[in-house]
């Protein structure tokens, strides 16, 4: 069974395929002070049960990775493990100013959503400490994207510089126009980011058109998704797992 492993700044999403199966997912904090032994306490208790005889794994967290790697060559010497990193071949060219910019998980996502959506050109919108939009051609080429600040990382900085404010769950209100600070906040926050990615959506569709006839297939992938998909005019299609896919896809492509 192979072991995939995607480190965010926020979360450490895990997942165990059978083949083409994903059989179980996980996720956990990502804590930069964590060390290989103490990585492998909280990862190995997951995957006790299961056979695992490989590995994939990115990172856009460079002290977890380093010890990504103590823990692998202690706890799993003989497994085969691929981690993406300059010189692993992913297969997707990088058509940006300075590809070594690129996160790992962004070029990832990019190979799983051209293999799951190879029609035409793609874009990927990724809710995590950042929302990302990737955008995806019709060759599987990486084009460039947006970043923006997250939703939580934007709810923490309101709740931090306004006194009347605080951070509150995020949950529809019964309505738009919220009757109280809290339905306010909240619908501020969910409709307010629905809003930003249709706008940037329609804006890099706008430019896809002066290349390619076909619209972008939009795909909805990581931890806060599930806010935005059910209000979001553009997104068409949510992968929760899009980035563990990414990973065994590369992973057998460096068999």
């Amino acid at each position: 069974m192979l072991l995939t492993i995607d480190v965010g700044n926020t979360n450490t999403v895990l997942g165990v395929f059978k083949n083409e199966e994903l059989v179980r997912s996980w996720r956990v904090k990502t804590d930069p002070r964590n060390t290989a032994d103490e990585l492998w306490l909280q990862f190995g208790a997951l995957v006790s049960d299961y056979d695992i005889d490989g590995l994939a794994v990115c990172s856009t967290v460079p002290a977890t990775l380093r010890e990504l790697r103590t823990m692998i060559s202690d706890y799993f010497p003989n497994i085969r493990t691929t981690i993406v990193e300059p010189g692993i071949k992913t297969g997707v060219p990088l058509l940006v100013d300075n590809p070594k910019e690129i996160g790992a998980d962004r070029i990832v996502n990019t190979l799983a959503a051209h293999t799951l959506y190879p029609s035409g050109p793609a874009i990927v919108v990724d809710f995590g400490t950042s929302t990302n939009l990737d955008v995806v051609s019709p060759k599987g080429e990486f084009l460039g994207g947006a970043l923006a600040p997250g939703i939580e990382i934007s709810v923490d900085a309101l709740a931090a510089r306004a006194a009347q404010l605080r951070k509150v769950e995020l949950v529809l209100p019964r309505s738009v126009i919220g009757k109280n600070t809290v339905e306010a906040l909240q619908s501020g926050t969910i409709y307010g980011f629905a809003g930003q990615v249709d706008g940037l959506v329609n804006r890099i569709t706008a430019e896809l058109k002066l290349t390619y006839p076909d619209s972008p297939t939009v795909i909805a992938t990581g931890g806060l998704a599930p806010l935005v998909i059910g209000i979001s005019e553009r997104i068409e299609h949510h992968q929760p797992d899009l980035t563990l896919i990414g990973l065994r896809l590369i992973h057998e492509r460096n068999a």
